[in-house]
């Protein structure tokens, strides 16, 4: 569930978004974006940018439903595996 060439998350409103069973802790550097994970098993699910309360960034394995949840963009394509590839019609280095 988190390993892999890429993480594919979506951009939700905030309003729409609520923790519904179990709590988060809290991961990573810690400054700047939370990166929040369970618990027990330690995947990442969800990220909250800090000065970005507006939306929630959502991991997609973690969605009932991902029809209609294409690839449009890509970031940090320096960093890319020269392997992996995606329909996304967007890049960003």
């Amino acid at each position: 569930m988190t390993a892999g060439a890429c993480s594919l998350s979506a951009a939700f409103p905030s309003a729409s978004f609520a923790v519904i069973r179990g709590t988060p802790v809290l991961g990573g550097l810690r400054k700047g974006t939370h990166h929040l994970f369970c618990p027990s098993c330690k995947s990442w699910l969800f990220t909250r940018p800090e000065g970005m309360d507006w939306f929630v960034n959502v991991r997609t394995t973690m969605l009932d439903d991902t029809s209609g949840l294409e690839p449009f963009v890509e970031t940090y394509m320096r960093e890319k595996l020269p392997w992996a590839k995606t329909t996304a019609d967007r890049t960003f280095e």
